[in-house]
């Protein structure tokens, strides 16, 4: 099923998927869609994934890619970036993916639990819930930590938080104290255990 218009970025990124898939390049959906299926309804334009390949690969992952459908943009980040390279697919409708090709301090097993979501009869792998609290709140911009409450508040019951406090350290200490602030301020009963 492909994008025929505007606004459908999510039909963009299951061809995406697709290739990735019959590449055997491992990914999950991350941002705004993963905040929608981790219970953070948000709207965006855009499809946000991260892909399981070193940045060092990159410009394999651009030749994957190669559609004269799309249009590709490879940037690559400096030593201080946490996100050593970036390649963004966009479609002749402005809908546009974004694959992360890595990101500082990400679980290396983060891809493994990503979680299978139907979407139009296909599969997409979206992001495991401690993981994508933990790159919120590792962002910690006030949408990314609103995101993590809202996923926190929709996930109690299943929330492994010795996993998601393990997963904030591998991003830093500011990243671990804004987790242990988001696990104290998550409601009745406070801190999940």
């Amino acid at each position: 099923m492909r994008a025929e218009g505007p606004g459908q970025a999510v039909l963009l990124m299951l061809e995406v998927a697709g290739r990735l898939a019959a590449a055997q390049v491992d990914y999950a959906v991350i941002g705004a869609m993963a905040a929608a299926v981790h219970g953070a309804v948000r709207a965006s334009l855009d499809v946000d994934a991260i892909v399981g390949m070193p940045a060092r690969e990159a410009a394999t992952l651009r030749d994957l890619l190669a559609s004269p459908d799309w249009s590709l943009e490879l940037r690559l980040g400096d030593d201080a970036d946490p996100i050593p390279a970036l390649l963004a697919v966009t479609d002749g409708h402005g809908n546009r993916v974004d694959l992360l090709i890595g990101l500082r301090g990400l679980d290396p097993a983060a891809l493994s639990r990503a979680r299978p979501v139907e979407f139009r009869g296909q599969t997409l792998r979206v992001v495991g819930l401690e993981d994508f609290i933990a790159m919120k709140a590792f962002a910690g911009a006030a949408q990314d930590l609103s995101d993590a409450r809202q996923a926190i508040a929709a996930g109690r019951d299943s929330l492994d938080a010795d996993l998601l406090r393990q997963l904030a350290r591998r991003f830093g200490g500011a990243t671990a104290q804004r987790v242990e602030e988001l696990l104290a301020g998550s409601g009745p009963g406070n801190a999940p255990h």
